[in-house]
Formats: structure tokens, sequence, C-alpha cells
């Protein structure tokens, strides 16, 4: 299933002039979608803290772990709110794996990202998959998407992931309440987000990428456990990512290697 328009495509603004969260990071990881002011930042940023890079591998291999984990608990439908630029195995690569017929909706307001959205949309021939254009911090015009009703059964839980993206909205915990409320209950809400309890290094990375355009927010713990209020978090709770549930061939890495909780909840 694709939901590009090629018309759509050839006529966005990719705003190649300024630094973009997701071509950053496409750069950290060792992507080629960007461009020199991702590059220029990215080299900045990983000056200011070279183990950025392992936080990024183990971000990503939390959020394996956390795919694994919600189909295990018998989740079919993944929201998956900034996607960033393909970097197999995606998202719905880890579910279909053990779950054929899953459905995922990507979200991103990336253009770039909406370029690559045709090599995103690949998956089981039982499964859906679909990629909207839109921005989390205008939670309701993503809600009120056809795209995303005709992919998601809201009668059914939903598992809604926001891996490491809460750290640019100001108002995340606005953005998670409004994203939660449609979903029924037994539904989950996995994320990971950026503090500035962990690394050391976390305030200065993020004064670098605010200085460059791109807003970053760090959350202490308290700010996080606020953003699970009303639901019931699942063992280990909130933890440095790391520390949720590791597998036994991951080389175990200090709190201080990452600057991010991971958490996952119910909601009742």
């Amino acid at each position: 299933m694709s939901d590009v328009p090629q018309d759509r495509v050839a006529r966005v603004d990719l705003q190649t002039n300024r630094p973009h969260s997701a071509r950053v990071y496409d750069y950290i990881m060792g992507g080629k979608d960007n461009f020199a002011p991702d590059r220029e930042t990215a080299a900045q940023v990983l000056a200011d803290w070279p183990g950025l890079r392992t936080s990024m591998l183990a971000n990503r291999a939390c959020m394996h772990r956390m795919a694994h984990h919600l189909t295990g608990l018998g989740i079919r439908q993944f929201i998956d709110i900034g996607t960033g630029i393909p970097s197999s195995p995606n998202l719905h690569e880890v579910v279909q794996e053990t779950v054929p017929d899953a459905r995922v909706v990507y979200v991103d307001n990336d253009l770039i990202v909406l370029m690559h959205a045709r090599a995103l949309l690949t998956g089981t021939p039982e499964g859906r998959i679909a990629y909207i254009q839109a921005d989390m911090r205008t939670p309701r015009a993503l809600l009120d998407d056809s795209t995303l009703h005709q992919v998601i059964d809201f009668s059914q839980p939903v598992a809604l992931t926001v891996i490491a993206m809460l750290q640019f909205v100001e108002d995340a915990q606005g953005v998670i309440e409004a994203l939660l409320e449609p979903l029924p209950s037994g539904s989950y809400l996995a994320i990971t987000i950026p503090t500035g309890e962990l690394a050391p290094e976390s305030e200065r990375l993020a004064r670098e990428y605010t200085a460059r355009g791109i807003p970053m927010y760090l959350r202490g713990r308290s700010e996080v456990e606020r953003l699970f209020s009303g639901l019931e978090l699942l063992a280990p709770g909130i933890v440095p990512m790391p520390h949720w549930h590791p597998t036994p061939d991951e080389t175990p890495l200090p709190e201080t290697a990452t600057n991010m909780y991971a958490a996952v909840a119910r909601k009742p």
C-alpha cells in the first residue's frame, strides 16, 4: 500500500539549507540522505559527545526489544511517531517477522522521509503499512487523517511508539495525552526520551542542537513519570535504555553511555 502521491513529492521543498533532526541522525548512523547543514551539525554534536552514536544505536536496539515485547503481548497495530529515514530493520520488519498480519502507520514531518516512503512501505502480503506526513505537534491533524483510519482499527488495541522524538516538542505532555485519547483500553505507549540526568554531555548536546535551529528539550525523571499518568507501567518501569529488557546477547552498557529513559505502559 502506498499513500505518497508522486506529484506531492515532486513539489516539496526539502529545506536543505538548514539541519533537520532526522537527517542529522541519518548521517551519524552512516546514512547518505543528508546535506551539508546536517553534516555540520552532526560533526559539532559528536565533538561535544563522541558517544552519541553509541546512544543512538542503543536507542534503536531498545525500539526493537519494545516491538518484540508488544507483539508478545498480542498487539497487532502500531502507530510510530517520528519514523525517520528508513533504516532496516524498520519497525514493521521487526513486528511482521513474528506477526505477518501486523498493521503499521509511520508518521513523520520530514520531506526527505516522504521521498523515501515508497522504500519504507514494503511489508508482508498479510499486513498493511502506510506513511503519513504530519507533525506530532499538531496531533489533531494526524488523528483526523483518513489514511490512519483506513489502516488502524480503533476498536482494537494499538501500540503508540514515540522513540527519541519528544525532545523536539515543548509540550510533550499535551502531545501524548492527545495521541492517547482515542486509543482503546488495552493499548500501549512506548517511549524513549532524552534526559539530562544520565550522560553528563546531554545538556551541552541540547544547547548545540538548539543553537543550530533544532530546539531540544530534556526531561527529568519526574516529567517522564507524568507522561505516563493514568497508565499502567510495565516492568521494569522508567529506566535507562540499556536496562529495558536487555537480551542476553547484548553487551551491557553503563547508564552514562546513553542519555535516554525508556518505558512502556498500558492504557487501562
